[in-house]
């Protein structure tokens, strides 16, 4: 029996309760009117209306207007099952944070809820030729725009930059002019790693490594680098530092074929695009992993997609074995090496920073690690600036109607910001850093870099 169909009640239930008495009469159902492929009812029957998912959404706490994760998920889903109705608009306030998925003590698949819902009412209910729809979808497919950029980056940065063409952006397609355009690279990750040798270069690297650590040369220590289109395009630095420091400890790296993640299009509910990116990256990346490779990812976002979005949404050959393993940089190597060993007898100039840890790092467990890593780094103080959300989350802070909800969210990771000693700042996703750069004019790092400098 589910929620819907049963008396309310004012007493507690144990969530292992919930789960240890499944209904007898449980038939698998489409959720949202969609194919066999996604079945959510026995999460969402879990949900019993705590409402802990509500008290955590960044949204809900700064928009009175927003219903909040509870309604997005579970209840939406009941309504739907009972008469047809249609998605509430407000699913396109949710920025996919996913904090309501690390909150829920029911294992209710949130995001995965939202995630399907959004699809539906961009496919089903959104106008295709609306300003929102188009801006939504050039902001989703954020990779095709930056690589006709990244051919001609001074002349782009320049462009969008510029005031008239800014304003006429927000007028025309809704992108605030509140925020500068981050600069794309005069040669993009991609374009260095080539110049560089590749692949064989990096085994060469790594094989040289590996003598001067004292460790077998023919060692199978191989990585798959999934860059994403931030690092190659706008900050080529943080995919270097990682290819440097990776080197290091003896690993040889490979960086196959990839497109976007599909975060953003998971943001904005374009479900269609993120499954053919999710194709070709699990195409490339399977390949790797039945091969003896570990794929790593230097954007906390991009593998939270690999880790948990894609085998939540798509049914891709390969998919399990890339999330299962897939890890976000910083925890590949405390999980392979004795990092902290390493940092504990290095130095670096002194120098003080304001770590900002991203939500898709917590929904991960690895919020903690930068500041677990630095504290023994001589030289260098981090201060964690709170649990509190930046607000940007990917395209969404970008969007004219969003941007006031945005700033408000960021108010006490800025507060905090300026608070701490020094003024730079540090995270391991690339849109928290243009949001707290935004908010407080501090230069951003990613922890790559501090640990290139410290052992490369």
């Amino acid at each position: 029996m589910s929620d819907a169909e049963s008396p309310q009640t004012t007493e507690s239930i144990e969530p292992n309760e919930q789960r240890a008495s499944p209904d007898p009469d449980f038939e698998p159902v489409s959720v949202f009117d969609d194919d066999s492929t996604m079945d959510l009812r026995p999460g969402a029957d879990n949900c019993y209306k705590c409402s802990v998912c509500d008290t955590t959404c960044p949204v809900a706490e700064v928009d009175d207007d927003f219903p909040g994760p509870k309604f997005q998920g579970p209840e939406q889903w009941r309504l739907k099952r009972k008469d047809e109705g249609e998605i509430d608009d407000s699913i396109m306030s949710c920025s996919n944070c996913m904090r309501c998925d690390d909150a829920c003590p029911s294992s209710v698949p949130l995001s995965q809820m939202h995630n399907a819902a959004r699809g539906e009412y961009v496919d089903e209910q959104m106008d295709k030729l609306s300003v929102e729809y188009v801006r939504n979808r050039v902001l989703a497919n954020y990779r095709t725009s930056a690589w006709f950029a990244s051919k001609v980056p001074r002349l782009a940065n320049f462009a969008m930059n510029f005031g008239p063409a800014r304003w006429l952006m927000e007028k025309a397609m809704g992108v605030t002019s509140e925020r500068e355009f981050p600069a794309f690279a005069a040669q993009t990750f991609r374009e260095w790693w080539r110049e560089r040798g590749g692949a064989d270069a990096s085994r060469e690297n790594a094989r040289a490594a590996r003598e001067r650590r004292g460790e077998a040369v023919d060692a199978e220590k191989k990585v798959a680098y999934f860059h994403g289109c931030y690092s190659n395009y706008n900050t080529p630095e943080v995919a270097k530092a990682l290819v440097r420091v990776f080197e290091s400890f003896g690993y040889e790296i490979v960086a196959p074929e990839q497109r976007c993640s599909g975060t953003p299009m998971f943001a904005n509910g374009m479900l269609a695009d993120a499954e053919r990116a999710a194709e070709v990256n699990v195409s490339s990346f399977a390949d790797l992993v039945e091969r003896g490779y570990d794929a790593v990812a230097s954007c906390t976002s991009c593998s939270m997609a690999l880790k948990q979005e894609y085998p939540e949404l798509f049914d891709i050959d390969g998919i399990d074995e890339v999330a299962e393993n897939t890890f976000e940089a910083l925890e590949y190597l405390r999980i392979q090496e004795d990092l902290e060993g390493q940092i504990a007898e290095a130095s670096v100039e002194e120098q003080a920073f304001a770590y900002h840890a991203p939500c898709h790092a917590r929904n991960q467990g690895v919020d903690r690690q930068a500041i677990e890593l630095f504290r023994d780094l001589d030289g260098v103080v981090v201060e964690d600036v709170g649990d509190s959300c930046s607000g940007i989350s990917g395209t969404y802070g970008w969007k004219e109607e969003k941007y006031e909800t945005s700033m408000k969210i960021g108010g006490d990771m800025f507060e905090h910001m300026h608070d701490a000693a020094g003024d730079v700042g540090m995270t391991e996703c690339p849109t928290c850093a243009m949001q707290m750069e935004h908010g407080t004019g501090y230069e951003i790092k990613h922890p790559l870099q501090l640990l290139e400098e410290a052992l490369c």
